[in-house]
């Protein structure tokens, strides 16, 4: 009990580094531009794309894709920013190690279907890159993720997995909350990827979104390769977006981290019943077996004590939400109900109140920069702030404030659920790939209005 109480104690100090000068915390000068290369510039690379062209800090020196409706859609976007035309590379599935070969970037952006990220990583890396940005995942084998930690390790590189959720205006409110001791000793958090996803794993094949039931070969965009790790796999398949917001919460592997897992899986009925109502019993597609079940739940244990609940529910008809719930000593918020109760503080005991005054108050110093620069980027604004916190990171030679370890923790919750359920619900021990270095790391994550 006594080492808990000291690491949970030297979180909260360590906190305050919010409060300290900004020159402080940022002695050296940052570069005048940074050149970047872009792997992958399907839908969700595109986002990237836009984000990068906006900067005047930024040179984009190479694109690679070998899709070419994507690469069309992408030069265009390059030609309309009035940026010069970077280097293509395209035609097989390893243009990206002649751009890797010829160009020598300052960093890369990789935004291709999951099982490409763990190879594009480290070939990177290898190549003599420092800096890689990854979507999410970064393997999809246990053995894919302390590949990818062992090689930043050996090439000195930094891996930041470009997790946007940990950048969302009401989360980072809530982070400031949690620093700030509102919420009082962290107790339980939940959150998850509770989302739809039916018209995505499955299209026409001209459209990103619905308007037909096929998916793989026959399929475009996410169809033509996410869909497969339904057919395949049975875990929770996309655990970042709840995780990562909840492990800054609680400072994993930064004082704190992951011990255990154990996960639960429902049966599968919600990608059948769709193909069979959008496109007929009839169809080929409705003979497929989907392993994946419709709602998965993880429950994770942590080294101070703090509980967590992930749900991965993307198959069945449903409002999209992450279900975040962070509940301490003494209170709570909750996404889903856009509220929060402080004993002692709310207006009525035991009653929500909604949340928005507290999120006016505690108002991340992030958002409160930079705000008027993420009008028009992804996903509400967020996209902005993990493009940003990357590049500044390059511009200031830094440690990126996501690391290959954050990378390597919520992601590979993934294999680690599939491997519980496969064997029948046990409860997996976490790996800590940290090696030990969680008890003497200090949290970093947003903790000034800079990046």
């Amino acid at each position: 009990m006594r080492r808990r109480s000291f690491l949970r104690q030297a979180g909260m100090a360590t906190a305050g580094a919010s409060l300290l000068p900004l020159s402080n915390l940022f002695a050296s000068t940052a570069a005048a531009k940074v050149r970047i290369a872009l792997i992958g510039v399907g839908l969700r690379g595109q986002n990237h794309l836009d984000l990068l062209l906006r900067r005047s800090d930024t040179e984009l020196v190479a694109v690679c894709d070998i899709n070419d409706r994507m690469l069309a859609t992408a030069k265009d976007m390059i030609g309309k920013s009035g940026k010069a035309m970077p280097r293509i590379y395209t035609g097989d599935n390893y243009a990206w190690k002649k751009l890797l070969e010829e160009v020598k970037p300052d960093g890369v952006v990789i935004a291709t279907p999951w099982e490409w990220h763990k190879e594009m990583i480290i070939g990177s890396l290898e190549s003599g890159v420092k800096y890689v940005g990854s979507e999410v995942v970064i393997g999809i084998t246990l053995d894919d993720h302390w590949d990818v930690v062992h090689a930043a390790e050996k090439y000195k590189g930094h891996v930041m997995m470009l997790e946007n959720v940990c950048y969302r205006r009401d989360v980072m409110a809530v982070l400031n909350m949690v620093r700030q001791g509102v919420f009082g000793e962290m107790i339980h958090l939940q959150g998850g990827y509770q989302h739809d996803l039916r018209e995505v794993k499955f299209n026409d094949g001209v459209n990103p979104y619905g308007h037909g039931v096929e998916f793989g070969a026959k399929g475009f965009s996410e169809a033509a390769w996410r869909t497969e790790h339904s057919v395949h796999r049975n875990g929770d398949l996309y655990p970042t977006h709840g995780i990562g917001p909840i492990a800054h919460y609680i400072n994993v592997n930064r004082g704190n981290r992951f011990i255990s897992l154990c996960s639960f899986s429902s049966k599968a009925r919600g990608l059948h019943n769709y193909i069979v109502e959008k496109g007929g019993a009839d169809h080929p597609n409705a003979k497929v077996n989907f392993k994946l079940g419709d709602v998965v739940t993880t429950n994770i244990q942590c080294a101070n004590g703090e509980t967590i609940l992930l749900q991965h529910d993307t198959n069945l008809p449903r409002p999209y939400s992450l279900g975040f719930r962070v509940q301490g000593t003494k209170g709570l918020w909750m996404d889903v109900n856009k509220s929060i109760y402080v004993e002692g503080q709310s207006p009525k005991a035991h009653q929500w109140e909604a949340q928005q005054a507290w999120m006016d108050k505690y108002d991340h110093p992030l958002w409160q920069r930079w705000s008027k620069e993420t009008e028009g980027a992804g996903h509400g604004g967020m996209d902005f702030f993990v493009i940003h916190a990357f590049i500044e990171s390059i511009k200031r030679q830094q440690p990126t404030p996501m690391d290959v370890y954050d990378a390597a923790a919520w992601s590979a919750i993934t294999p680690l659920s599939e491997q519980s359920v496969e064997l029948g619900n046990q409860t997996i021990a976490f790996p800590d790939f940290t090696s030990g270095q969680w008890m003497y790391r200090k949290p970093v994550f947003a903790l000034n209005n800079e990046f």
